[in-house]
């Protein structure tokens, strides 16, 4: 397959790159600084610069034609403001999303966040994050186009990834290493039957590829 990763150089989006790599993928990173292309081909992947936040739809609609699946990882990060929150986590979401739909890419993997509400309350930075992710999932998941899938993971850790996660509608609040986000996301695009759901990632007790082929009622 060939994927393209919005987000390219972030912690779990550099951990996905070197799976689907491993494997023989072709892998595709759109990163904003051309700096950030050597950590990208050390993973296996192509780094292709772009700024989300300014770009057209039709210029990342060019970056994903021929591409089976896309892969939205990107985040204004820690230590961002609220604006940020909004262009990155929100706007970028909505961009990427219009031009996948333009680009023909029907399978789209959301990375969102545990607690991701359009209706979350509070203005702090955190409260309009997890906002600004709730409006670009409910987004995404209008768009008949596209075979999404929205992975919303609790706490993330840099600890060793164990394997085993517990994967649902609704896990309830726990921590799971980011190398099992991407184990996890990994599956999701292996299977095309999790489109339409919106699920929650902690760490648990089952396989991550029995976890997966479980909620797609394998």
């Amino acid at each position: 397959m060939r994927i393209v990763i919005a987000g390219g150089h972030g912690q779990i989006a550099l951990r996905l790159e070197r799976l689907l790599a491993a494997r023989g993928d072709e892998v595709a990173g759109i990163v904003r600084r051309p700096e950030q292309g050597d950590d990208l081909r050390s993973a296996g992947a192509e780094p292709v610069v772009c700024d989300l936040e300014s770009a057209s739809v039709e210029e990342v609609a060019e970056l994903l034609r021929g591409a089976d699946a896309a892969v939205f990882a990107a985040g204004a990060g820690p230590g961002s403001g609220t604006s940020r929150k909004e262009t990155v986590d929100r706007g970028a979401a909505v961009l990427f999303a219009d031009a996948a739909v333009r680009a023909g890419v029907r399978r789209h993997v959301v990375v969102s966040s545990m607690g991701a509400d359009p209706a979350h309350p509070g203005d702090d930075v955190f409260d309009v994050y997890l906002r600004a992710k709730g409006e670009a999932d409910a987004y995404v998941s209008g768009l008949d186009a596209l075979d999404w899938t929205v992975l919303r993971p609790g706490a993330l850790t840099n600890d060793a990834g164990t394997g085993r996660v517990r994967l649902e509608a609704d896990t309830g609040r726990g921590a799971v290493p980011r190398d099992d986000v991407a184990a996890v996301l990994t599956e999701l695009l292996d299977t095309p039957a999790t489109a339409g759901l919106t699920l929650e990632l902690v760490g648990g007790s089952t396989p991550v590829s029995v976890a997966v082929k479980s909620v797609a009622g394998n």
